[in-house]
């Protein structure tokens, strides 16, 4: 945290979170030019009636009066329109960098390889996107152009001040000394409470987004209330951070004005005692009343406004993280996948998601063109492992995947994968239409070519039974569909694009028998003429297929067909005779 309250100094930060406003520097210079002519037109209104009171009102000069309280009411509109279009361009620039700034978060968080979001919680990348960048709109809209400006304001009045009566203004200045040191304890106070509040907010996105997406299980285990505590921990620790900083507005703000307040008892004493005199006129500590109220509004909010500032730039630190992440994939290739056949050959292959846990050790085999290859065994066998490096959501540490006899990573990855379909068994749908989660929004794909892919897969019945048909709005994660239709949808969806490759990942393990007949038929249907990869507990699910292969603590233990590998009496003949005793006890 120590190091974390000394960011307001680091100029590269800055730096760095400005060069997002390079785009818009003609706004950027403006704003600084903003700044430089209103602060050399603070103090001109309370010379004027400086003026108006010792030479028009002594003088009993009422058409000069008149005249120069009109010069002063244009001024008074002047400057204020130009204060509305300085606050008003500052946080249009602060929007515009923020809105800039979180779509290239965000496409960064859309490029990143898997394994990134498998070490990052949602909430935390969602803090990131969203607080944390609104947060650095405030190091322009309150922070160091607003900083800027009220500095140049501070040195504008004190400068008229001491150039009017030095002495006075010494006088007046006397309770200062108090105010840095209100503002230096009110400053490290507010930063601690600041840092707090930013950490449980943090925490707060990523306990909320974990329990709502987890909430079956919270609910299937009655941990209801224990969850509810712990919540209530975590929301007393931003309750308690936000009532500090609270706490020290509440004292600082009194405090200022108690000290403005010894400033206007200062001036009026020694004012009087200088007018009784005749060193000073009554224009003079009129002015001088307004200069105070003048000066002392930017220096009230000064301390506030580095504060600002600085949790701004922490936040910009801590967006920078994410878009300085290098887990993008790397090496991309140029090779078009275009009319591929779909002949896959993995040669000596060996991948883990930690170094030092090897989670593939050394797996080969080929799958001809338009061929199936079923993949069974015991869960942590590796059976998913090979569909996500064959995708190359993760990359491999070892050994070569071949593509049509081309490295796979030659391939250009992102044409690749229009060309690979995948069905996995957790299916997760968007908010939307059954149209809208089949073409993931693809707004070329008309809705004539889902319905015949849908017709195809025998599932265009049960779509037209819902009501509004194909723009059915499916709910978040498709709660208003049952696991079977969900899984159908996930395979419109895969064949809509006419894919190379598919690749089926446990497609039948949740679903009921009923659901499985429709499956399998749509199944059957799908791997026609492709190439594909299929991965499931039920065997019945994978009897037709060209080869089997069994794999066990990342290693290929067995291959063959069905019926080679019930002869051989070996790993596969114990899954299935295990399968068909179940189904007998059932």
């Amino acid at each position: 945290m120590a190091s974390e309250a000394k960011k307001i100094f680091d100029t590269a930060l800055l730096r760095r979170i400005f060069s997002f406003a390079k785009p818009y520097k003609g706004t950027l210079y403006f704003t600084l030019i903003m700044s430089v002519t209103l602060a050399a037109l603070s103090p001109l209104r309370p010379y004027l009636i400086q003026v108006s009171v010792d030479k028009y009102i002594n003088g009993r000069l009422l058409e000069g009066l008149i005249w120069i309280s009109v010069i002063q009411l244009g001024i008074l509109i002047i400057e204020n329109l130009l204060r509305f279009w300085f606050m008003y361009r500052i946080s249009w620039l602060g929007q515009t960098v923020v809105n800039d700034m979180r779509k290239s978060v965000f496409k960064k968080i859309l490029f990143q390889n898997i394994g990134y979001y498998d070490r990052t919680p949602i909430g935390t990348l969602t803090t990131r996107t969203i607080n944390d960048i609104e947060s650095v709109n405030d190091v322009f809209s309150e922070g160091i152009i607003s900083i800027f400006a009220d500095v140049l304001t501070i040195i504008s009045i004190m400068t008229i001040m001491f150039i009017t009566d030095w002495k006075l203004t010494l006088i007046c200045l006397a309770p200062f000394p108090l105010l840095i040191v209100a503002t230096y304890y009110f400053k490290e106070s507010v930063n601690k409470s600041f840092q707090r509040v930013r950490n449980a907010v943090a925490a707060l996105n990523a306990f909320v987004q974990e329990h709502i997406v987890g909430m079956d299980l919270v609910q299937a285990f009655a941990a209801e209330r224990r969850e509810m505590d712990k919540f209530k921990n975590i929301n007393k620790e931003h309750r308690d951070a936000n009532i500090k900083a609270i706490f020290a507005y509440s004292v600082f703000f009194p405090i200022v004005e108690i000290i403005l307040a010894m400033s206007m008892g200062l001036l009026v004493w020694y004012g009087a005692v200088q007018m009784l005199d005749y060193d000073v006129t009554p224009g003079v500590v009129i002015a001088f009343v307004m200069y105070l109220n003048l000066l002392f509004r930017p220096l009230r909010m000064m301390a506030d406004k580095f504060n600002v500032l600085q949790m701004g730039m922490i936040a910009g630190e801590r967006v920078f993280t994410v878009l300085d992440s290098e887990e993008h994939l790397a090496g991309n290739g140029t090779a078009s996948a275009d009319g591929i056949k779909g002949k896959v050959n993995f040669q000596d292959v060996r991948f883990s998601y930690k170094p030092g846990v090897p989670v593939l050790k050394g797996v080969t085999f080929e799958i001809p063109a338009g061929k199936t290859m079923a993949v069974v065994g015991h869960t942590g066998a590796g059976k998913t492992s090979i569909i996500s490096i064959l995708n190359r959501l993760y990359e491999i540490e070892g050994g070569q995947i071949l593509i049509d006899d081309k490295d796979l990573q030659a391939y250009d990855i992102y044409s690749l994968r229009e060309h690979i379909g995948i069905v996995l068994q957790d299916v997760f749908l968007f908010s939307g239409t059954i149209y809208d989660n089949i073409t993931l929004r693809n707004s070329e794909i008309p809705l004539a070519k889902v319905e015949e892919v849908c017709k195809l897969l025998g599932i265009h019945d049960f779509i037209m039974r819902l009501p509004g048909n194909y723009y059915f709005d499916v709910m978040e994660r498709g709660n208003t569909l049952s696991q079977g239709q969900r899984q159908l949808l996930s395979f419109a969806r895969a064949l809509l694009y006419d894919p190379s490759i598919l690749i089926l990942d446990e497609a039948t393990s949740s679903v009921d028998s009923e659901s499985e007949q429709l499956i399998q038929r749509a199944i059957d249907t799908m791997i026609k003429g492709r190439t594909s990869i299929v991965i499931a507990h039920r065997l019945s699910t994978i009897r037709k297929a060209d080869e089997i292969i069994v794999m066990d603590k990342g290693q290929i233990i067995e291959r063959g067909n069905h019926t080679t590998l019930l002869q051989q009496r070996g790993e596969y003949y114990k899954l299935y005779t295990a399968v068909e005793k179940e189904k007998v006890e059932l």
